[in-house]
């Protein structure tokens, strides 16, 4: 297999490099194909590679970055007033065909703007959309937008559904089902935004458009895309995970109540091991942006070791996939 180049935005997210630097370099002992680049200040992330026990250096280099955009930084600021940020120097690696891919658990409205400015948008895509893998009962559902886009128009709703089902094929679903997601499954209901995306999708080449979906049939299964703005999906997603988080907590506050509810606990750890391993937002962390002429993806800001080495794994897996070639392929097609 051949080599894959990772670049990481190494200052981002909630706990900064000492935690990013070693969740990357602990990808390399299982990925042998993987290359990584680190981007941030080398006085600080030298000394973190050099302690790593029994890292290649071959596989591994640092790129000085003089900057970092802090998570509360307005777009515009990071867009305009950071010209050496990690955050922009990783992108234009990708841009520049030093990386196949870039991972940042930054501010995700300065990564949205600057990897749009930087690598441009696919032709046919107005916008870039985030979009991330959710379990449900039939095994997982593709949601988008997440929220890099709280207002959408109807064309937008279209492209992003276009991009859905391209992935979903890339990932060997041939003819995935594509919902809207809405208040109500009867065609009557919800606004005159969703309303005019359905008609545009019912008259959709090559999308098999199934109609609207509500947010229990998402679980459900009844969807392998779901599309809607980013403010609904962002609130969906963080809803979902909280609820994860409280189903938790309360079984095992359960457990604790009694000598028998702790003999009950103890014989389904097991099984709650697994569930919880199974529905744990670290499982699925790693939000890419769809749309754009390079491989971008967005690791949640308080990941820790194991969610960020997932969002590295996805980036890996996107670029195997050749996901923006396959996407402009599509939209050359629909045209």
């Amino acid at each position: 297999m051949s080599a894959s180049v990772i670049a990481i935005d190494a200052m981002g997210g909630d706990h900064g490099p000492h935690c990013i630097v070693p969740a990357s370099l602990s990808c390399l002992a299982d990925i042998p194909s993987l290359h990584l680049i680190l981007v941030g200040q080398s006085s600080v992330l030298n000394p973190l590679v050099s302690a790593f026990p029994g890292v290649d250096r071959s596989r591994v280099s640092v790129v000085q970055a003089d900057e970092f955009i802090t998570m509360d930084e307005r777009p515009a600021q990071a867009l305009r007033g950071k010209p050496n940020s990690s955050m922009r120097l990783m992108l234009e690696l990708v841009r520049d065909g030093k990386a196949d891919a870039a991972v940042s658990a930054g501010n995700t409205g300065a990564l949205m703007a600057l990897s749009k400015y930087i690598l441009k948008t696919l032709p046919g895509i107005d916008r870039p959309a985030m979009c991330t893998l959710v379990p449900t009962q039939a095994g997982s559902c593709l949601l988008l937008d997440i929220g890099a886009n709280v207002d959408c128009d109807v064309e937008h709703l279209r492209q992003f559904a276009v991009m859905g089902s391209t992935v979903m094929q890339a990932l060997g679903n041939e003819r995935p089902r594509v919902a809207l997601l809405n208040v109500g499954a009867e065609e009557v209901k919800g606004n005159q935004q969703v309303k005019l995306a359905a008609g545009l999708l019912r008259q959709a080449r090559d999308i098999h458009f199934t109609g609207f979906i509500e947010g229990d049939g998402l679980y459900r299964g009844e969807a392998d895309v779901v599309v809607c703005d980013g403010f609904v999906g962002n609130i969906l997603l963080k809803s979902s995970e909280g609820l994860a988080g409280l189903i938790s907590s309360r079984l095992e506050a359960h457990f604790r109540r009694s000598s028998l509810a702790r003999l009950a606990g103890i014989v389904a750890r097991p099984f709650l091991r697994q569930l919880r391993a199974e529905l744990a937002p670290s499982t699925y962390n790693g939000a890419s942006f769809l749309g754009l002429q390079g491989i971008v993806v967005k690791s949640h800001g308080a990941a820790g070791e194991s969610g960020f080495q997932a969002a590295i794994r996805h980036a890996l897996a996107e670029t195997r996939r050749n996901l923006p070639g396959r996407l402009r392929a599509r939209l050359e097609r629909l045209c």
